[in-house]
């Protein structure tokens, strides 16, 4: 089964994709694929690592993974992946078919992944072309996203409402 959570920044999405991810797991622990790559030295963003870190440790098995998301999903695992708007943020470089084709890949084989992805779609159209690519792959992936996976859930304020 594939599953998407969707939202804003702070709404929730990746409490509740987890908490879908403990459902969909059988009897060992799921996989919490990170894909942030933090080879920045971003200290705010380590906080918020770490956090994610500490909240999952008890229950999650994790993998760091920043570009290729074919390497780690195996078949008969539960997954999820968090977050897919970092995973883009790597792969800026690559061709959107490709980023496209990976995902299908791992769409096709046998196991639950719940994807998570930043809403970024409300804003204005930002003014350099890094950020404008990010922000419309961020919309195309989250369309193939969407026609890959069996449920799709938005999340604001820690609520979710199913959109398939």
């Amino acid at each position: 089964m594939n599953i998407l959570y969707f939202g804003g920044q702070k709404s929730g999405k990746s409490s509740l994709a987890s908490k879908k991810a403990l459902e969909l797991s059988s009897n060992k622990k799921p996989i919490y694929v990170a894909t942030y790559d933090n080879s920045f030295g971003d200290k705010s963003m380590q906080n918020r690592i770490d956090k994610h870190i500490n909240d999952r440790e008890n229950e999650f098995d994790s993998i760091e993974e920043p570009k290729d998301l074919t390497k780690v999903i195996k078949k008969g695992e539960t997954y999820i992946v968090d977050c897919v708007s970092m995973w883009l943020f790597n792969n800026l470089q690559e061709k959107e078919e490709d980023l496209k084709e990976q995902l299908k890949t791992v769409c096709n084989k046998e196991a639950n992944i719940v994807f998570v992805l930043n809403d970024v779609s409300c804003g204005v159209i930002p003014f350099d072309s890094e950020s404008r690519r990010f922000v419309d792959f961020s919309g195309l992936i989250g369309q193939e996203l969407v026609s890959l996976c069996d449920e799709v859930y938005e999340a604001k304020y820690g609520l979710e409402k199913r959109l398939k």
